[in-house]
């Protein structure tokens, strides 16, 4: 046991669902506003919409997905566009999952937890689960990621209701805050110093490679900033 150890898996339950009700969960409601407002001018009915944060979650995935919608574009197409987008959760449940398999987990229930992965939840769940006893890092999960899709629930009707009444400049600002709030998620958590150099490299990488290519700038720098953090980090040993 550890210092952050809950005293059952239950308290553990309880403590990922205290985590995420506060900031994280405020901060995706907001963007899930937009997002109904946005799923609302694609012609499609509250329930769909509420589906659409149920089963696809991630903000992004969603507006393609009501935007492909919108336009006319065939189901095969739209489907394959919410994949590739989602895609970028591959590496995440790579690093994550090590962590929730500890102890014997059932295959059943890491596949179940794996539908819960996104940005914010996986930083919260990098953060306290590899310190939390073995038994205690799923119902953490698991309890953080029911409580932000409960709470992005009821934010996606709403903001359903108020589209026609929402400026679009407030929807789509709304749509971008969780950038905003992910890199302050990141920053307070960057405890490595590969985390920090990472961070650094790519906010200075970010911009510049975004003026050479919008559509692919943010994915090479990603992955020129993260290689060459690691690189850095291991040759100062």
């Amino acid at each position: 046991m550890t210092a952050a150890a809950f005293a059952s898996p239950r308290a553990a339950l309880l403590g990922g669902a205290r985590d995420a009700f506060g900031l994280p969960a405020a901060g995706l409601a907001a963007t899930l506003i937009g997002v109904g407002a946005i799923c609302r001018e694609a012609g499609w009915d509250i329930w769909v919409s509420m589906a659409g944060t149920a089963i696809v979650w991630a903000a992004p995935a969603q507006v393609l997905m009501a935007e492909l919608y919108a336009t006319g574009t065939a189901v095969l197409v739209i489907m394959a566009g919410v994949a590739v987008v989602n895609m970028r959760f591959l590496p995440m449940s790579a690093a994550l999952m090590p962590h929730l398999a500890a102890g014997g987990t059932s295959k059943v229930r890491l596949f179940y937890a794996a539908n819960f992965i996104a940005i914010l939840a996986w930083a919260y769940g990098m953060r306290r689960c590899p310190i939390l006893p073995h038994d205690q890092r799923v119902p953490y999960f698991l309890g953080f990621g029911h409580t932000v899709v409960a709470c992005g629930l009821p934010a996606t009707a709403l903001g359903y209701v108020l589209a026609g009444t929402l400026p679009l400049g407030v929807t789509l600002g709304l749509v971008a805050l969780p950038p905003i709030f992910f890199s302050l998620v990141f920053i307070e958590g960057a405890k490595l110093r590969r985390d920090r150099l990472a961070l650094g490299l790519g906010a200075v990488a970010g911009p510049a490679a975004w003026l050479v290519s919008p559509e692919w700038g943010l994915m090479g720098a990603g992955l020129v900033a993260g290689s060459a953090a690691f690189l850095i980090d291991r040759r100062m040993g």
